[in-house]
């Protein structure tokens, strides 16, 4: 790809929290500035939740990153794609369009902010039976589902012991998403679905897993006890030092990490927020120097963001291993 002057190339890939923070603070006059990402909007993802329930509608957190641009008189290109491959040698990236065309580009400086995506951590049958909570496509799809389940369960066919697994929503995670989106399931019971569906909503049971002894296990005591008596004030049931051991299309085996005992628990969605890996081009860009970048989690940076044994690349966000929380206002002061 020819430069149309003699600025150095910074190429940004992805349009979460730290790269939109960077496109918008960055003097572009200094750069030839390029974005990759195969999503062209920023997407406020602390309220993905209340999309699930239509508390918030899906545009409203959505900005397109051309209107970021422009608003910021910003003089950037922007490819819609998919970054699948790199040489640090060269400094090239491959890249795959929404229509599996190839192309490539230069960079003399490049910041990875790719994100992460869900992590299954092996289960088996997640994959298969649960819903997520990463992106869009996601908080839509969960939306159409507890609907459908709703819907479902009205039916007077079915026996009670259907109707009682249907109306079993079951979140596995206790960290801010899947706290935030028990708490966006009550809501819809309480003050809506026990307009339309009274009978049905006196029904509806939610519980939340969690693997370590408490929700919320990077914040404040103070705030952990909070969250933990409003849960249980408002019916949600808490399983703390619990493990999930499968998940089949109807229910999933639970482990009690105390006694080791397991439960089968019958459920009719189940939402999988327990957790978040590097994207696959964080592990690619992993293998190019496996003798320093040896922890699967991601990419290891150092304290100023630089991807360690690998020249003029930088990372941040998700898709790192730093001693910070995987948050997004982490994110964004890295930006």
């Amino acid at each position: 790809m020819a430069k149309p002057n003699d600025k150095k190339t910074l190429v940004l890939l992805g349009t979460g929290w730290g790269s939109t923070t960077i496109l918008k603070t960055l003097d572009t006059s200094n750069f030839n500035v390029v974005v990759v990402s195969p999503r062209n909007y920023f997407l406020f993802t602390p309220l993905l939740p209340s999309c699930t329930v239509g508390t918030t509608e899906n545009r409203s957190i959505m900005e397109p990153i051309r209107h970021i641009v422009g608003r910021h008189n910003k003089d950037i290109r922007f490819y819609e794609a998919q970054c699948t491959d790199i040489d640090p040698k060269t400094k090239q990236l491959t890249l795959q369009t929404p229509d599996d065309t190839t192309a490539h580009i230069s960079y003399d400086y490049l910041v990875v902010g790719v994100g992460g995506t869900y992590n299954t951590f092996g289960t088996p049958g997640v994959q298969e039976h649960a819903l997520f909570l990463k992106e869009m496509h996601d908080a839509s799809k969960i939306r159409r589902r507890l609907k459908d389940t709703i819907e479902k369960a009205a039916f007077e066919g079915i026996s009670e012991e259907e109707r009682k697994r249907l109306l079993h929503m079951v979140v596995v995670g206790g960290g801010p998403t899947g706290v935030e989106f028990a708490g966006e399931l009550h809501d819809l019971i309480s003050e809506d679905l026990s307009k339309w569906v009274p009978g049905l909503a006196k029904q509806v049971k939610i519980t939340l897993i969690e693997a370590l002894p408490h929700v919320l296990p990077s914040f404040d005591p103070k705030l952990i006890k909070y969250t933990e008596h409003t849960l249980r004030k408002n019916g949600i049931q808490l399983m703390t030092g619990t493990t999930v051991k499968r998940v089949d299309r109807k229910s999933l085996v639970v482990r009690d990490t105390k006694n080791g005992s397991e439960t089968e628990i019958p459920y009719g969605n189940i939402v999988w927020a327990a957790g978040i890996q590097a994207r696959e081009f964080a592990h690619t860009l992993r293998s190019k120097v496996p003798d320093v970048q040896n922890n699967s989690r991601g990419l290891i940076i150092d304290d100023h963001l630089r991807v360690k044994g690998a020249a003029d690349i930088w990372a941040l966000g998700d898709c790192t291993v730093s001693k910070n929380a995987p948050l997004a206002q982490v994110a964004s002061q890295q930006g």
